[in-house]
């Protein structure tokens, strides 16, 4: 469990900084994808600080479990709104990559939970 654990943290952190970069960079894909969920620019940075905040955390927490578990529980919240964000506006192609999303990040409470 707690291999699965590394491993998943690891990828989930590689993606979580990629999309943290994209935001930082405000590209057009992000940009306009934010603008149709309504969410201003001006909240960009703070979406990508808190993904930069789980996937940390998520590292942290392979050798301080209760920090793993924290991180993943805060990264869970903030996927299950993406998710909420995605379905108020109707955007049905947005809404399956936060919903797996929030999938990982609940297998990471788990894995990590197991492995304390």
């Amino acid at each position: 469990m707690f291999t699965a654990y590394v491993v998943v943290a690891i990828l989930m952190s590689t993606v979580l900084v990629v999309s943290a970069g994209a935001k930082s960079l405000r590209t057009q894909h992000i940009t306009g994808q934010m603008a149709t969920l309504g969410v201003p620019e001006g909240m960009l940075l703070f979406l990508a600080a808190a993904q930069v905040s789980g996937a940390v955390g998520l590292v942290i927490g392979v050798w301080w479990g209760p920090l793993g578990i924290a991180a993943a529980v805060g990264l869970t919240l903030y996927f299950a709104g993406a998710v909420a964000s995605h379905l108020r506006v109707g955007d049905h192609r947005g809404t399956p990559p936060a919903i797996v999303l929030t999938l990982i990040a609940l297998a990471l409470i788990a894995l990590r939970a197991a492995t304390l």
